[in-house]
C-alpha cells in the first residue's frame, strides 16, 4: 500500500464528530514522525473529495489552514455540522480526538499510540 493510500485509510476510518491531528493520523499509517506529509497529501485532495479532511488538525488542536481562506471556513462548517463545537480556530483535543482501538491501516503491524 503506498503511503498516500494508507493515510487516506486512516483519515477515512475516523468517525464523524472525531478528529485526528496530523501526527496520529502519520502514526496509524504506519509514518511515525510524517505529519508533514500528511498534510501535504491532503492538501493535494481535490475539492470535489469525499475523503473527510476536515477530521485532521493540528496538535493543538487548531484548523492549520489561514483563517481568511475558504477552506478554513468549510472545514469549521463540516465539524460544527457533525456536533465538534470550535472557538476561535481551536476544538478540544480532550472531547473529541479519535482513539481507535485498532489501527485503520489493514497493512499495518502497529498498534495505535
Amino acid at each position: 500500500m503506498s503511503n498516500r493510500n494508507a493515510i487516506f485509510a486512516v483519515v477515512n476510518a475516523i468517525p464523524p464528530g472525531q478528529v485526528a491531528t496530523y501526527g496520529q493520523v502519520a502514526r496509524l499509517a504506519g509514518l511515525p514522525g510524517a505529519a508533514r506529509l500528511v498534510g501535504n497529501i491532503l492538501h493535494t485532495v481535490p475539492e470535489d473529495t469525499r475523503l473527510p479532511w476536515h477530521r485532521v488538525v493540528n496538535a493543538q488542536g487548531r484548523i492549520s489552514l489561514p483563517a481568511d481562506s475558504a477552506s478554513y471556513s468549510e472545514q469549521i462548517a463540516r465539524l460544527c455540522a457533525e456536533g465538534v463545537i470550535i472557538e476561535k480556530g481551536r476544538l478540544s483535543l480532550t472531547q473529541y480526538q479519535w482513539r481507535p482501538t485498532e489501527s485503520p491501516n489493514p497493512h499495518s503491524n502497529r498498534m495505535p499510540a
